[in-house]
């Protein structure tokens, strides 16, 4: 029995189909293509043997953690041990094995250590006046921990045409007579976009508005991954395949696209009828791993996540309130007001 053989693009790593038009190998995800030439090629060989190697070395370097309680999946180098887990601090379910194809291609390591982290935080939760005291306590402080989130990066090179129609409208008065003059437009516009890191979450709905809260990170930040940078800290585990996230990907492209292209249209009183053409010519996607700085406080069935930007210190926050430190302050300006009102009608009756 002859052996099936599958080849992969190289760019991506998603599975190839051969185009009978093209007599090439196409990938449907990020729409390059390639001869059978190219992909037997020495200098293909030799990189599909580095990946395969970088993934049985990331693999067998990694630990995966399972929280019974809250069901977070993280995962840490071989020196990092966890006890509890970093979300609900719960005992965690240590597990050798980690699934393949979990291999990071970038990492943007973190900027802040430990202690940066800390300190920021006490900064931040003593300004908040209404927030309980154990939540700007040392004790509480200490948890803050650092954590890898999980994201796709995509570039793209796109062609993309914009048609709609425009009005330009011009009035005056003569004779005592007012006049208007409308003239029509077909406007069209296109040219060649490349665009450059579209950041998306890998991970489900419950992180997503956190992760927006603390973006974006810096372009020019992202480097090649290594397992060395995961010492002391974890990595949220993604949840999210960048074929899930095709469609959304697409939509933003389009409405960037849209706003450059209608960025050029000047000198008109109203534009309408927008309809954008684009066409993908080549994407490269990469799964990268992002520092933040996360600390869960839980105050009766509800968690409040704090987090921190471990790149650029931008925070996110959720804020507990005491209600008994809002009721004494209630009571206080309350007491205040009756003195005065009192004071002022002794003095006014």
């Amino acid at each position: 029995m002859e052996s099936v053989v599958t080849y992969k693009c190289p760019n991506c790593e998603a599975g190839l189909t051969f185009d009978a038009g093209k007599q090439k190998f196409v990938c449907e995800f990020c729409l390059s293509d390639f001869t059978e030439e190219e992909l037997l090629s020495d200098e293909n060989k030799q990189r599909e043997e580095e990946r395969a190697k970088a993934d049985r070395e990331f693999d067998s370097g990694i630990k995966e953690y399972f929280c019974s309680s809250c069901g977070a999946e993280i995962i840490t180098d071989e020196s990092t041990v966890a006890s509890e887990c970093y979300y609900c601090h719960n005992p965690v379910v240590l597990s050798d094995k980690v699934s393949g194809g979990l291999r990071p291609n970038k990492i943007i390591p973190f900027k802040f250590d430990k202690a940066e982290a800390k300190d920021i935080f006490l900064r931040y939760a003593k300004k908040k006046k209404f927030a309980p005291s154990d939540y700007f306590s040392d004790v509480n402080a200490d948890k803050i921990t650092g954590i890898y989130y999980p994201f796709w990066v995509v570039d793209a090179d796109t062609e993309a045409d914009l048609d709609a129609s425009a009005k330009r409208i011009r009035t005056w008065s003569m004779g005592g007579y007012a006049y208007t003059e409308t003239s029509r437009f077909a406007i069209l516009r296109s040219g060649d976009i490349h665009f450059e890191d579209i950041v998306m979450s890998a991970i489900s709905e419950e992180d997503k508005k956190m992760l927006e809260g603390i973006l974006p990170y810096p372009s020019d930040s992202h480097i090649d991954f290594s397992i060395p940078y995961l010492q002391g800290f974890a990595a949220k585990k993604r949840n999210i395949e960048r074929e899930a996230l095709s469609a959304e990907a697409r939509e933003r492209m389009d409405s960037y696209a849209r706003t450059i292209l209608l960025d050029t249209v000047r000198g008109y009183n109203s534009v309408s009828g927008e309809r954008l053409n684009m066409r993908v010519h080549k994407s490269h996607w990469e799964y990268t791993l992002m520092p933040v700085w996360i600390l869960n406080y839980k105050r009766g069935k509800k968690n409040y996540t704090y987090a921190m930007n471990g790149n650029t210190g931008k925070l996110y926050g959720e804020l507990p309130v005491s209600l008994l430190k809002l009721l004494l302050t209630s009571g206080a300006i309350m007491l205040a007001v009756t003195a005065i009102i009192t004071l002022l009608s002794w003095f006014l009756f």
